[in-house]
């Protein structure tokens, strides 16, 4: 007989385990099954590796400015060790690998490995892993169940998504990389050609970029990491040109040629010019797409729009029972989304109280590149093209006496407000550590805080954040160090 749950969820990345642990505290028999690895992309292979990268390249980069600091170094020049340097980001993927699997014993939730292929409403069969997608690949945890059925009442698809390719220009593994090949490289690239700015791209040109290799940019809109404020693109465009990135807009790589060791590719500039780029490596970083392949979906009539599964404001698809969460069920595909995604789609079953969709305009955007850029809300632009009378504050860096002490003085806060209600409709930001700081607006947007009530909140001195409010005031003619 199929072992019976009240819940199973398909996928332990951000948003499958914070499932699973939920479903368990509202007292559901709860299963999670995984192929690869627990804590999925994001915490193998994503968000937390490649934050380990960038601070190296952090660390790096202060290093190549000790004198700024007042500082010498005497013995010679710091140079990478790429070994030590993926092998710590490595290593800092295992240790939450790990924590993803305590939790999981924790909560007594039954972690089944193997490929999960829904065979009918309620039920699915869990058959062994074809293929590993890439190594090193952690452990599997001891104790889990395997190969079978299983029966549960709610079923929640939570795979995720996996790179995008275009035709012809597909990663190979050696010349043309994925963001898996570029978190792990053998040896550092003395040149890299990055197709698409979009926050995976932009990191990874960063991080290669600090750590000496001649990196171009290739973006097929005219602003890199377009979905951002007009002026946070801009500046953010500034700053990787200071730092001798080449950043090509408007452009598209339209043939790639292999060498033994190299990778030409031809791009067609706006006026139809060809341009040749040789670099010793390539990474396609061209956007993701869901993983919603051989889980049995056409066959049980469930709904997919453009690689996506589709569903309502709290994860059910059309099919009753079946339930779609984070980057396999649409944009924004940002863990922190999943996350809260996975709990609201969990509690809605167990009619918890106080449950309603996500706004999805109130969700971060956070790009780990230097200088960083984070985000929530409307753009101006957008704001503009709502039809929206608005009041826009601004405040530099430069005027913060906690970035001009830290040696990060490039930067700016911008405040988007409704000029009639004063509702704090976006903020955008761009310079060092706004991804700590950009949840305090989302926090005020949240609790639908108005100009008035950001105007009276005492911040600590000398923070950067005392730059929120001053931006804030800016908005008002009320800026006070500027």
């Amino acid at each position: 007989m199929a072992e019976s749950y009240d819940v199973i969820i398909i996928g332990s990345g951000p948003g499958g385990y914070v499932t699973a642990v939920r479903s368990a505290q509202l007292g559901f028999k709860t299963a999670i099954v995984e192929r690869e690895h627990l804590g999925g992309i994001c915490l193998n292979w994503g968000c937390i590796p490649t934050k380990a990268l960038l601070r190296s390249a952090e660390i790096m980069h202060y290093s190549d400015h000790l004198k700024d600091y007042g500082l010498k170094l005497e013995s010679g020049k710091i140079i990478p060790d790429t070994a030590a340097v993926v092998d710590r980001s490595r290593k800092v993927s295992l240790r939450l690998n790990t924590g993803v699997g305590f939790l999981m014993k924790k909560n007594k939730v039954d972690i089944i490995w193997g490929e999960a292929k829904l065979s009918k409403p309620g039920e699915l069969v869990v058959s062994k892993t074809a293929k590993k997608a890439m190594e090193p690949q952690p452990p599997v945890p001891k104790g889990v169940k395997g190969e079978g059925t299983y029966t549960a009442k709610h079923i929640i698809l939570a795979t995720g998504a996996r790179p995008r390719a275009l035709p012809g220009i597909e990663p190979d593994g050696k010349l043309i990389w994925t963001y898996f090949e570029a978190m792990v490289p053998k040896e550092m690239p003395k040149s890299l050609l990055v197709m698409g700015s979009g926050a995976i791209g932009i990191e990874f040109a960063s991080f290669y970029r600090t750590m000496g290799a001649d990196v171009t940019v290739v973006e097929l809109l005219p602003a890199v990491m377009p979905v951002e404020d007009a002026e946070v693109s801009k500046f953010a465009q500034k700053q990787f040109e200071k730092q001798g990135m080449k950043i090509l807009l408007e452009a598209k790589v339209t043939k790639v040629e292999k060498g033994a060791n190299s990778v030409t590719a031809h791009v067609e500039m706006k006026d139809g010019k060809v341009e040749k780029i040789t670099a010793d490596r390539m990474i396609s970083a061209v956007g993701v797409q869901g993983n919603i392949e051989n889980l049995g979906l056409e066959a049980l009539g469930v709904k997919t729009d453009r690689g996506c599964v589709v569903v309502d404001g709290y994860g059910k698809t059309n099919v009753p029972g079946i339930y779609a969460i984070g980057d396999v069920a649409g944009p924004p595909m940002l863990a922190h989304k999943a996350e809260h995604e996975g709990v609201v789609c969990v509690e809605k079953i167990a009619n918890f109280p106080g449950v309603h969709p996500i706004d999805k305009l109130k969700i971060p955007g956070c790009t780990y590149c230097s200088p960083q850029v984070a985000s929530v809300g409307l753009t101006e632009a957008k704001a503009k093209a709502e039809g929206k009378d608005i009041r826009v504050g601004r405040f530099p860096f430069s005027a913060n006496g906690k970035a001009i002490a830290l040696g990060e003085d490039q930067g700016f806060v911008k405040t988007i407000f409704d000029k009639k209600t004063g509702q704090l409709l976006g903020a955008h930001m761009v310079g060092a550590e706004v991804t700590e700081l950009i949840q305090g607006f989302v926090v005020a947007m949240n609790l639908e805080t108005t100009e008035e009530e950001l105007m009276h909140t005492i911040f600590p001195h000398p923070t950067l954040s005392e730059m929120m409010k001053e931006s804030v005031l800016d908005a008002y003619g009320r800026v006070l160090n500027a």
